[in-house]
């Protein structure tokens, strides 16, 4: 019991939790803010498979970690077109497309991967950290937490900047007056569909910011399949943020440190079969949503489609 306790379990706990939250971080605050827009992002997933492959063959090609990085935000981003196009525009079924965008995107990167990489297998070099002066030497907690790639501290800066622009821009307002109720923000003269178009290609993009970093600083690798479901518990976070972008960072730690939690194990002798780690985040889903499923809060026309003039 003493060594769960002990600086070597603690730090490895806390860093690979971070590590492992990364991606469920961005996706989840892309997916909160299409969410508060009114669309639900079912394919979060396929815009990390494309962001990963992306970015992951920007980075090997290049050797550069921000042009990877920035490949996954594009990738990710033309992915959501096509949720724009076929849902926000057309009114198709958000669930039914986003599933065939995640199906899209299993088959296209596994295709192009194995026919390109299958012999070589490449990987990418070990990412640079940024460790922050007198703050990294603190116990545990310095090493874990205060040196880490420059994402991270992106990604948590982002979650506040993002619960601040929804909540007290007049930005953040059309949104989710775009989901809660889009004919009033029409009858203000505000495009709905405008707006559900730009909170979908925001969660494009960091979705796709997220499976880059999965790919690129997580892995340092892309296999087929890489997310392994990251997508689908990034919108269970965002749905049980409640609006509120800070609460993803709480969210997302949790659901990294079940990931990690196999190696922060073994590094104190306790050794655990790969089948129940890889059960622990979707075994830590069922627990959250039975805790705290009433609590959580959905827009009113959340997957709703959305035509001018409509009451």
């Amino acid at each position: 019991m003493s060594d769960l306790l002990s600086q070597e379990f603690l730090t490895a706990l806390i860093s690979g939790g971070l590590v492992a939250a990364m991606p469920l971080l961005f996706a989840s605050l892309g997916e909160l803010v299409s969410e508060q827009a009114g669309v639900l992002n079912v394919g979060l997933e396929g815009y990390m498979l494309f962001g990963a492959f992306l970015a992951f063959v920007i980075a090997y090609n290049t050797g550069s970690e921000t042009l990877g990085l920035l490949a996954g935000i594009v990738a990710g981003a033309a992915a959501s077109l096509l949720m724009i196009l076929l849902c926000v525009r057309m009114g198709l079924d958000q669930i039914v497309i986003g599933i065939a965008i995640i199906l899209l995107a299993e088959g296209a990167t596994s295709l192009i991967f194995d026919a390109s990489y299958a012999e070589s297998r490449p990987s990418l070099e070990t990412p640079s950290e940024l460790g922050i002066p007198l703050l990294k030497e603190i116990p545990i907690v310095g090493e874990s937490v205060f040196s880490q790639h420059v994402t991270v501290y992106i990604g948590i800066a982002l979650a506040f900047v993002v619960g601040w622009v929804l909540r007290r821009t007049s930005a953040g307002l059309s949104i989710r007056a775009a989901g809660e109720r889009p004919e009033a923000l029409d009858a203000a003269g505000v495009s709905v569909t405008a707006t559900r178009s730009w909170a979908t290609l925001c969660a494009g993009a960091l979705g796709g910011l997220g499976g880059g970093y999965l790919a690129i600083v997580s892995a340092g690798t892309f296999t087929p399949f890489i997310t392994q479901g990251a997508g689908f518990i990034a919108i269970v976070i965002a749905m049980l943020s409640r609006g509120k972008g800070p609460w993803t960072i709480v969210g997302a730690v949790l659901f990294g440190m079940s990931l990690s939690i196999a190696t922060a194990l073994q590094l104190i002798g306790v050794d655990i079969q790969t089948d129940y780690v890889q059960m622990l985040p979707f075994i830590t889903v069922i627990v959250v949503l039975v805790l705290f499923a009433r609590r959580s809060y959905l827009p009113s026309a959340l997957a709703l489609p959305y035509a001018r003039g409509e009451k």
